[in-house]
């Protein structure tokens, strides 16, 4: 059985029926246009973004970000695995997956028993992913295009949940973490790299310019930790660099 096979049954009885394969993804939305939050959003469902994402686009803003000293993507990748605590036969969701990059990586960890699923909205990044996964011959990755603040999966149907570089660009990013917090089984494990406000004045005065030009959320400092022990995770752990942060915690059995 192939990996979209297998992803169908993880989805609502109105996602299945809705559900239509497109171009090696299985298409939720059709081709209607959805609200985006702002500027940067509205390009990264270009056609341009995907022939540069992972080779150009996201290290150079994830550095910019970050700061000089901060991870690289070859830390990144770590550092998610690390915050999701993969083992062979896992099943993951992938929320934001643009090109896959993450996605593919997950599943050298999950292996050919694991499910690896990669959500995103954009068509284009998913024809890209489709075509990169293929290349690599990872038989254990579906891709879906879906909305992320409402994952059209049934409850507790994974074991982990990556979002990085996506919740800052959620119309309502309070109701995406409520959706991954639904569809984690008991104990799953959900890991995220996202922004943080920074402390001095003239960094938050930047900070709210970007802000109000790109449609980004910028995060306080504890709001992300506190979101998440509110939605009773534990062993809630976070790493700053420059104006990011990664976020990780599992989920109370």
């Amino acid at each position: 059985m192939n990996a979209v096979d297998r992803a169908l049954p993880l989805l609502r009885a109105e996602a299945r029926d809705a559900a239509r394969t497109v171009d090696g993804y299985v298409d939720l939305l059709g081709p209607e246009t959805h609200e985006s939050p702002g500027m940067v959003q509205n390009f990264m469902l270009s056609s341009v973004v995907p022939q540069v994402y992972e080779r150009w686009w996201r290290p150079a803003l994830g550095r910019m970000a970050k700061g000089a000293f901060g991870p690289g993507m070859g830390d990144e990748k770590r550092i998610a695995r690390l915050l999701l605590a993969l083992s062979p036969g896992d099943g993951v969701l992938d929320v934001g997956c643009g090109t896959g990059n993450f996605t593919r990586d997950f599943a050298k960890s999950v292996g050919p028993d694991g499910l690896v699923v990669g959500l995103d909205v954009s068509e284009t990044m998913l024809r890209r992913a489709v075509k990169d996964t293929r290349d690599g011959g990872f038989d254990q990755v579906a891709y879906l295009r879906g909305d992320a603040a409402d994952a059209p999966f049934l409850d507790a149907s994974f074991d982990a949940v990556c979002c990085f570089a996506a919740l800052n660009l959620f119309a309502d990013p309070y109701a995406a973490l409520d959706s991954f917090t639904r569809v984690l089984t008991p104990g799953g494990r959900l890991a995220i790299f996202t922004s943080v406000r920074g402390r001095s004045l003239p960094l938050r005065t930047a900070e709210r310019l970007i802000q109000a030009q790109s449609g980004m959320n910028m995060f306080e400092r504890d709001e992300l930790v506190n979101a998440l022990v509110e939605r009773g995770y534990v062993n809630v752990r976070q790493r700053l660099t420059g104006m990011t942060q990664f976020v990780g915690g599992r989920l109370a059995a």
